[in-house]
Parts: C-alpha cells; structure tokens; sequence
C-alpha cells in the first residue's frame, strides 16, 4: 500500500461514520466530487475496495483495517496538535471512542471518565454495548478502547484484566412467593419469568445452566436499561441476575431477595486498548485500573 494521506483517511472515517458521501462532504466542507475522488484514490492505494456504497455506507473487511488505522493516525494527529498547541481553544479537544457495558456504566465505569476529564482536554464518544460483543467494536475500528468479557487481545490491542464484576440473583418477595415456594426450588426457578436485560444478555441461562445443567423455559422480558432492568425485577416481573452494587440497597430494604444465596455470578472483565503512544488513552487506562480495583471483584 503507497502512502496515507490524512485528508484521505479522514474522509473515509467521515463517510463510514455518517453513512453517506453526500453526508461526509458536508461535515468536511468539501464537494461531494473531493470526497469520490479520496475515497477512489485510497482504495487504489489500497488495491482493494473500501466501502460498500449502499446506504448506509458501510466499511468493507479491508475498509474496517484501514478504518483501524485511519482513525489512529488521527488521534495521534490530534494528540500531537494539542501538545504543540499547549492549552489551546476551549473548543480544542481530543475525543476518545470507548465502548462500555450498561452494568459497568451504571456502577463504575463513569467515576473513571469524570476523572480525566476533569483535565479539561478530552470529550467521550461512549459506545454502550454488552461486554460480550464491544471487542467487535474494536475489530472493526469503531472505538479505541473498551471494557470486555474477552481476554485475547484484539489485533492491535493490548489486554488488561480489571477484576470481575459480581451478580446476584435476585426477584422480589413477592414474586418468590408466587413462584419458587412449592416443590423443587431449582426447577421452579427454571419454569419462572425471567427478566434479561436484551437479547445479548447471556448471565439468566449461564446462572442457570450452573444450578440445574440445562436452559431455563420461564418466559421472559427485555428491560435495556440497568436501572430499569433492577426495578422490573423489583416490581416482580421475573428474576434476574443484579450487579451486586446494585442490588444491595434494594436487598437491605427488603424490596429484593435473592433466589440463589451463596451462588454469586463473577463475570471477569477487561480493558482493551490500541497499543499506541497517546497521553489521554493512557490517563484513561490508568482511570479505569485505578476504579476498578477498587469497585471489582479481584
């Protein structure tokens, strides 16, 4: 491949992230003919093709390693620019892609973003996906780092274990009454409602599968939102795991109780990161061990 051109990978990384060239051209303050023209120019570069024009514009296999690094190079362009710059313009920022799991945002990760911001130079472009599928996001060049369940370092990253997070599970008293009273325990629980937090959500069958070997059958609700995911298990719509700093007030009060004690879910978590020399990727991964020594499982 000949060499990059800065003008040509942002414009690449303009038309994947916004979907169009009409869109790209727009952002870039270009005509639509500059941003054809870059993009054709790159993947003759490349010797292959880049994008899918469809709409919305998507990334080819070689176009997400090239999006890759595309997006590298200009982070460390615009990690470099600040530096030289010193403090700059108040609008003058580095942005940092991260991908983060709703139950880590919802009890940790956020202490760990407030804190390098409060530097001043950095913004957030927060990515929120199941801990499971996030290193996709990183495959795919999408963002530069992210809390995962996979510890094999995507290509070009390194990774970091941060400790595991902790579950319980848990349904309201109410809820254990109508349903896990009678008979064998285990298998009412298996028959019983079931509240996942969405479609990825993989910790009701793998709590599950520990207790009794098999699939739970209970039907189930999708609640895509931690907060939210508790309280409809609270109001008795099923039973679900519960990140343990979560459900604790809603244990002390009485409002929840756990279906399995002693059984806690530990689902170890990681923090991957390009392997690149940037001084605000590096303050955030010092954040985010920092944190989550202090909040995870160890």
């Amino acid at each position: 491949m000949d060499a990059l051109h800065l003008d040509q990978l942002r414009t690449l990384v303009a038309v994947v992230d916004l979907g169009s060239f009409d869109a790209a051209a727009a952002h870039l303050h270009v005509t639509q003919s500059a941003v054809s023209q870059r993009i054709r120019a790159l993947e003759d570069s490349a010797g292959r093709i880049l994008v899918r024009r469809d709409r919305p514009v998507t990334a080819t296999d070689s176009g997400e390693t090239v999006l890759r690094t595309a997006r590298q190079m200009l982070h460390l362009e615009e990690s470099l620019s600040r530096e030289f710059d010193g403090a700059g313009a108040p609008t003058e920022h580095v942005v940092l892609a991260v991908a983060c799991n709703s139950d880590s945002l919802a009890t940790w990760f956020l202490d760990a973003m407030t804190e390098v911001h409060s530097s001043g130079r950095v913004v957030f472009d927060l990515r929120r996906e199941d801990e499971s599928l996030s290193s996709q996001l990183l495959r795919r060049g999408e963002v530069m780092a992210a809390v995962t369940s996979e510890s094999r370092p995507v290509q070009g990253c390194r990774s970091l274990p941060l400790g595991s997070m902790r579950y319980l599970a848990c349904a309201s008293p109410g809820f254990v009454a109508r349903h896990l009273r009678d008979g064998s325990p285990t298998n009412a629980l298996g028959r019983a409602p079931i509240v996942d937090f969405d479609r990825s959500d993989a910790h009701q069958n793998h709590h599950y599968r520990r207790l009794a070997r098999r699939e739970p059958t209970g039907p189930r609700h999708f609640v895509p939102s931690s907060h939210d995911h508790v309280r409809a298990i609270a109001a008795g719509l099923g039973w679900g795991l519960v990140p343990e700093r979560l459900a604790t007030p809603w244990l002390v009060s009485g409002e929840l109780a756990e279906v399995s004690p002693d059984r806690p879910l530990d689902v170890p978590l990681f923090w991957q990161h390009w392997r690149l020399q940037s001084p605000d990727l590096d303050a955030l991964t010092a954040a985010v061990l920092e944190t989550a020594r202090a909040e995870l499982q160890a």
